[in-house]
């Protein structure tokens, strides 16, 4: 869970997923879980967050 004020964000680490990314841009935040197995991209554009994908594979 997210919290935050104009100046202050607060995560609290226990509500988190064991293995996750914050993106902060323009002001706001997002947590995203990682894959187990994966990649995770952060696509921009002109310096601003555009996407967040997720790609997912397992062992053969």
């Amino acid at each position: 869970m997210i919290s935050s004020d104009a100046t202050l964000l607060g995560l609290g680490i226990i509500d988190l997923p064991k293995r996750c990314v914050v993106v902060i841009c323009d002001g706001k935040a997002k947590i995203r879980a990682l894959p187990e197995y994966g990649e995770y991209r952060i696509v921009t554009h002109q310096g601003q967050v555009k996407r967040m994908k997720k790609e997912e594979g397992e062992d053969f």
